[in-house]
C-alpha cells in the first residue's frame, strides 16, 4: 500500500488527508495527523472520499473522454483530444472575430486549484481580451472579499483557526457551522472544554445544530443582520462600551456611522429582528468583551466598563451574511463592530469569513473573477492593470467591466454572449433563477462543459464535453479560510483520457495563439502546475498577500500561511496587530451601513420566506457525495422543512406533497415538520436539484429543483445573489395516483441505473430518486417515489422495474388497471430466512413504511408473502425498525441511541460520554456530537414533561 499526502476537496476548512492506494487505486483515506487545519480529523464526506474514488464509481459516473453534440437534445458522441480542442479552437475563435471577445464567458469553479484558476483568467483577460471570467465564488465568497476591501483596505481574513482557543466570546452569525465546517466546530467544542467561561453567541433564523453548543441564541428575522448590528453598536455607543482609543487612532468614518445607528434603538431592533431586548443587550455586552452583567433595559446597573477589562471576540460567518441583497453592507457592519471595540489583531478576536469552498480563497488570490486581478488587484485601478499587463507581456488588460456570474448568464440568455466555457462547476443546479439560466445554456451558439462528472444537470446542455481530473488524480494548491496554502497531490493516474484542468486551458490557449489570438509571443509557457504557481508567486511581490519567500520545497515539508515576503521563515498566522491596514492613510474605514429589507418581501401572494442552506453529509450539487447511499443516512430524501403549526394551520401532515412557488417557478415537494423554523419560514437544502427531485409542470416545462425558485436579486456591490431568501407560497398539492419502488441494486449497476432513471422523472407531476445503503453491509440500492394526476402507460412503469431489476422471473406481481394499480415484489431465500430485494407499489402506497423499513434494515421476510401484494396501510406481522441513522460513520441510528438514554443516568455530559463509550457514536469525526447532545437534552427533559 502506498500513502499519499493531499488536501481535502469540500469545504473551505482545508483539511489535509493521506490517500491510500493499490495499484492505481485508491483504497482509503484518513486524516493527516500533521497538517495544522485538521490535526488528522475529517468530517463524514472527507472520511467516506475513498469510496467516491471506487472504480465503480468512476465507472458509472465519471466523463472519461471527449464528447460532442451535433444537435441539441440528442446523445454526444466520442472523439479524440486534438478534434475536440481543434472544435473549440474554431468555435471560439469564429465568435471572437464576429463578435469581439466579450461575446464569449467563462464560469469557474472555487473548486478548481490556484494553478487551474491562473491559467483560465489569464487565458481571459490576457489572450482573448475579455474580462468575462466569474467563478461560482460569486455565489460564495463576494460580499465577505467586499466587506474587507471596503473596512479593512483588502481582502485579507485577519485571523487564524487558532484565535478559537483564545477568545473570550465567539460570536457565529449566519453559518451553520456545524455543518458547513464541522472540523473547525470540532475545534470549537475543545476550545469550550479547555475554558468554560467561554461564551458562544448563536445568531441565526432557524435553531441549527451549531446552536446548541450556543450560551445565547438569537433567532432573527431573515435578513434583518445590519439591523442587529448597528442595535449592538448603538447600545454599545450608549453605554460606552466602545474603545475610544482604538478608535480615533487608528480608524476613519466613525461620525457618519455614528449618525445612522443613532436611529436603531433597542426597541427599533428588537421589532426588526423578532428577538427580545434583553438579548440584544446581552449579545452587545458579549461582542464588547465585558465580563459581568450589562445595563439592562428595565434600568438595573451591571458592572461598568471602566472597571471591566476586556476579553477578545472572534466572529464567525459564512452564507447567511454573504447570500443577500445587501451582503457588502451586512459583512461591513459587523466589522465596525469589531473596528469600535478594538475587537481585532490581537490572539481570539476579529472577523472571521467561513470560506465556502476548498480554493475560493486561492481564485481570489489569482484575480479570477470578472472584477479583479492577480494577487488581490483590482481590474478598475489602471495602475493595477498597467502591473498585469507587465507582469504578462502583453500591452494591457482590458478595462471594460467583466459579467458576473448573474450578468453572464442574463447576458447569454439575451444572446449578448454566444459562447460560453464552464469548468468544474453545475449552473444549471447551483445558479439561481434556474429559468434564466437554462435560457442562456440552451441559446448560447456554443456550450463547452469542462467537468470529472458526465452525471450534473449542466452537461445535459454541452455540445462540446472534456474530461477532467479531480480529487487524487490532481497536482497543485488550494488556500484554505485561514490563508493557509497546501499541497494537493496526486495518489493516482487519471482514469480515461482525463486531463487535468490547467492543461485544457493551456492547450486550448496554443490553439487560439497559433490562429493569430494574442501577442506573437506564448503567454502560456507551462510544462507542470509549479511553473505556473512561480508566475503567480511573482505577481504577489510587495502586495498584502505576498509568498514571494516561499516555495514549492516548503510546501512539500508543510502547508503555509500567507503573507510570507522574501525573507521570511514562516507565514503571519494573524494580521494587523500593528494596527496599520493596507489603506491609503493605514487606517481602517467605518462604514456607514444601513438597514434595507430581503430583495423580495413576504406579501399576502407570497406569505413565506424561504431559506436555503447545506446539509450535514452533502456538498453542493452532490455529483461526488451523491454517489454513496452511505451519506443519505442522516437526510435520506428531499423536503421543504416548515414550522409544525404553520403545517397544522393548512392541514398538511407529515410528508404530504405540496406545491412551492416563487415569482420564478414552482416544484413538487414533500413537506417536512420542523420546529427549528420560526412561523411563516421554510427551508429547502441547497443540494437538491434535477438530478434528485423532478417533475413536469402543468405547461409541459421540466422541473428545476430548489433554484427554480431563489431570487437572481444581488448585492449592489459584491454582485452575489440573494439565495437566503425568497418569498415563496405553499399549496397542497393533489396528485391522487403516487408510486414507489425501492430496491438494493449491484455496485456496479445503481449508479447507471440512476443516471437511465433521470429522464423518466419528467414524466410525472412529482419525482424523486435517491441512493441508500445498508445500515449493516456495503449494500447499496436506490429509491424512486413519483406522483401524479392518473396512472401512467404500463409500458413507464415496465421501464422503471427493468431498471430496478424487478423485471426478472422470480418477481411476484399484482396488477389492477382499472384502478391504476400495480405491485411486484422479489424475495430472495437464503439458509435460514428470505429477504426482501425490492418492491414496486403503485397506486395504493399505504403500505409503504413497513415494506421499506423490510427492505433497508434487511430484515427476515418470509413471514409477509403475500401481504407484500395486499392493499392497505397494515402488515401482518409487526415490522419493527432499526430507525433513523444519525452517526454515518458507525451507523448508529436513533432508535439505538434513545433505547441507550433511557438507561442512563447523570448529568448531560456523563451520559453524552455513556452513550459514546457503549456505541462509539460521536467518536470518529464527530459530525453527529451537536445532534447527540439534543437527544441527550431532551432525554433529561422528557421526565419533567412526562
Amino acid at each position: 500500500m502506498m500513502e499519499t499526502k493531499s488536501t481535502c476537496p469540500y469545504c473551505g476548512v482545508g483539511c489535509g488527508v493521506v490517500i491510500e492506494t493499490a495499484g492505481n487505486q485508491i483504497t482509503g483515506v484518513r486524516g493527516d495527523p500533521d497538517h495544522p487545519a485538521n490535526f488528522g480529523r475529517l468530517c463524514t464526506k472527507g472520511a467516506t472520499l475513498h469510496l467516491t474514488a471506487s472504480a465503480s464509481v468512476s465507472q458509472q459516473t465519471r466523463l472519461l473522454q471527449p464528447m460532442r453534440r451535433l444537435q441539441r437534445g440528442v446523445a454526444p458522441q466520442r472523439l479524440g483530444w486534438d478534434a475536440a480542442l481543434n472544435l473549440a479552437t474554431d468555435k471560439f475563435s469564429q465568435v471572437i472575430t464576429e463578435h469581439g471577445p466579450d461575446a464569449v464567458g467563462f464560469y469557474i469553479s472555487g473548486q478548481l486549484l490556484t494553478e487551474d484558476y491562473y491559467v483560465f483568467n489569464k487565458l481571459a483577460k490576457g489572450l482573448i481580451g475579455t474580462n468575462n471570467i466569474d467563478s461560482n465564488s460569486r455565489l460564495c465568497m463576494s460580499s465577505a472579499v467586499a466587506g474587507y476591501k471596503q473596512t479593512l483596505g483588502m481582502d485579507s481574513p485577519p485571523t487564524c483557526y487558532d484565535d478559537v482557543n483564545h477568545a473570550g466570546t465567539i460570536f457565529i452569525v449566519g453559518s451553520n457551522t456545524a455543518y458547513a465546517h464541522p472540523i473547525l466546530f470540532r475545534r470549537i467544542e475543545d476550545a469550550r472544554r479547555a475554558n468554560p467561561a467561554l461564551k458562544i453567541v448563536v445568531c441565526d433564523p432557524r435553531r441549527t445544530d451549531t446552536s446548541e453548543i450556543a450560551d445565547l441564541f438569537l433567532p432573527i428575522q431573515p435578513g434583518t443582520d445590519v439591523m442587529l448590528f448597528n442595535g449592538m453598536l448603538h447600545i454599545m455607543l450608549w453605554e460606552g462600551w466602545i474603545d475610544t482609543a482604538y478608535l480615533g487612532a487608528h480608524t476613519t468614518g466613525f461620525d457618519a456611522l455614528k449618525a445612522t445607528v443613532r436611529d436603531c434603538t433597542p426597541e427599533v431592533v428588537a421589532q426588526t429582528c423578532g428577538i427580545a431586548k434583553e438579548d440584544l443587550f446581552k449579545a452587545a455586552q458579549l461582542f464588547a468583551g465585558l465580563q459581568g452583567t450589562a445595563n439592562l433595559p428595565d434600568g438595573t446597573q451591571g458592572t461598568s466598563f471602566a472597571n471591566t477589562s476586556r476579553t477578545p471576540t472572534l466572529s464567525l460567518y459564512c452564507q447567511g451574511l454573504n447570500q443577500s441583497s445587501s451582503g457588502t453592507a451586512k459583512n461591513t457592519a459587523l466589522i465596525n463592530l469589531h473596528l469600535a471595540t478594538g475587537q481585532i489583531g490581537k490572539p481570539g478576536a476579529g472577523p472571521f469569513s467561513l470560506t465556502g469552498q476548498p480554493n475560493a480563497m486561492g481564485g481570489r488570490e489569482v484575480g479570477g473573477m470578472a472584477n479583479l486581478l492577480s494577487a488581490h488587484r483590482d481590474l478598475s485601478n489602471p495602475v493595477h492593470r498597467a502591473e498585469v499587463a507587465a507582469l504578462w507581456g502583453i500591452p494591457d488588460v482590458p478595462a471594460k467591466p467583466g459579467k458576473t456570474a448573474i450578468e453572464m448568464f442574463q447576458a447569454a440568455a439575451d444572446g449578448e454572449i454566444k459562447a460560453l466555457w464552464i469548468a468544474c462547476t453545475n449552473p444549471a443546479q447551483s445558479m439561481p433563477d434556474q429559468t434564466t439560466v437554462r435560457r442562456a445554456l440552451a441559446r448560447a451558439e456554443f456550450v463547452v462543459v469542462q467537468e470529472a462528472f458526465a452525471t450534473t444537470a449542466t452537461c445535459r446542455y454541452a455540445d462540446l464535453l472534456l474530461p477532467a481530473t479531480t480529487w487524487g488524480e490532481k497536482e497543485g494548491t488550494v488556500t484554505n479560510s485561514e490563508r493557509r496554502i497546501s499541497r494537493v497531490r496526486a495518489a493516482v493516474s487519471a482514469p480515461g483520457q482525463a486531463r487535468h484542468d490547467w492543461q485544457i486551458g493551456v492547450d486550448f490557449a496554443h490553439r487560439l495563439e497559433a490562429m493569430g489570438i494574442g501577442p506573437k509571443h506564448t503567454l502560456f509557457p507551462y510544462p507542470t502546475p509549479e511553473s505556473i504557481w512561480h508566475e503567480h508567486r511573482e505577481s504577489t511581490r510587495g502586495r498584502d498577500l505576498d509568498i514571494t519567500g516561499l516555495s514549492y520545497a516548503a510546501l512539500e515539508d508543510s502547508p503555509q500561511q500567507w503573507p510570507m515576503p522574501e525573507g521570511a521563515s514562516h507565514g503571519q498566522p494573524r494580521l494587523y496587530q500593528d494596527c496599520i491596514f493596507p489603506t491609503p492613510d493605514g487606517r481602517a474605514r467605518f462604514i456607514n451601513a444601513t438597514y434595507q429589507p430581503v430583495a423580495e418581501p413576504r406579501e399576502s401572494r407570497y406569505p413565506f420566506s424561504l431559506t436555503t442552506g447545506r446539509l450535514r453529509d452533502q456538498w453542493h450539487g452532490m455529483s461526488r457525495t451523491g454517489t454513496l447511499g452511505k451519506l443519505f443516512g442522516h437526510v435520506s430524501e428531499p423536503a421543504l422543512q416548515m414550522n409544525p403549526q404553520d403545517m397544522a394551520r393548512r392541514l398538511l401532515k407529515e410528508g404530504d406533497l405540496v406545491h412551492l412557488t416563487s415569482k420564478r417557478g414552482s416544484i413538487l415537494v414533500p413537506v417536512q415538520a420542523s420546529p427549528e423554523l420560526g412561523m411563516s419560514q421554510v427551508f429547502m437544502a441547497m443540494h437538491w436539484g434535477e438530478e434528485y427531485i423532478s417533475g413536469i409542470s402543468a405547461t409541459g416545462q421540466r422541473l428545476a429543483g430548489v433554484n427554480a425558485l431563489t431570487t437572481s436579486a444581488f448585492c449592489p456591490v459584491s454582485k452575489q445573489p440573494e439565495f437566503k431568501h425568497a418569498a415563496v407560497k405553499v399549496l397542497k398539492a393533489e396528485l391522487p395516483w403516487s408510486l414507489l419502488a425501492v430496491a438494493w441494486l449491484p455496485g456496479d449497476h445503481v449508479l447507471a441505473a440512476h443516471s437511465e432513471l433521470k429522464p423518466l422523472m419528467a414524466q410525472f407531476s412529482f419525482a424523486s430518486c435517491v441512493p441508500f445503503s445498508s445500515p449493516t453491509s456495503e449494500r447499496t440500492g436506490l429509491l424512486f417515489r413519483a406522483s401524479h394526476t392518473e396512472a401512467p402507460d404500463d409500458a413507464l412503469l415496465a421501464q422503471i422495474e427493468s431498471l430496478l431489476n424487478l423485471d426478472n422471473p422470480y418477481v411476484v406481481r399484482y396488477a389492477d388497471k382499472k384502478r391504476g394499480q400495480r405491485r411486484a415484489a422479489l424475495l430472495q431465500r437464503g439458509e435460514d430466512h428470505a429477504t426482501l430485494e425490492g418492491f414496486l407499489l403503485a397506486g395504493d402506497t399505504r403500505a409503504q413504511g413497513w415494506i421499506t423499513t423490510l427492505l433497508q434494515d434487511e430484515l427476515p421476510a418470509q413471514d409477509y408473502g403475500r401481504a407484500l401484494l395486499l392493499p392497505g396501510a397494515n402488515p401482518p406481522v409487526q415490522v419493527v425498525s432499526r430507525g433513523k441513522s444519525v452517526c454515518a460513520c458507525f451507523n448508529v441510528t436513533d432508535m439505538a441511541i434513545e433505547a441507550h438514554l433511557d438507561q442512563a443516568q447523570g448529568s448531560a455530559p456523563e451520559r453524552l460520554a455513556s452513550l459514546q463509550s457503549a456505541l462509539k457514536c460521536g467518536t470518529h469525526c464527530g459530525s453527529c456530537v451537536p445532534q447527540l447532545q439534543r437527544m441527550v437534552k431532551a432525554c433529561i427533559a422528557a421526565p419533567q414533561t412526562a
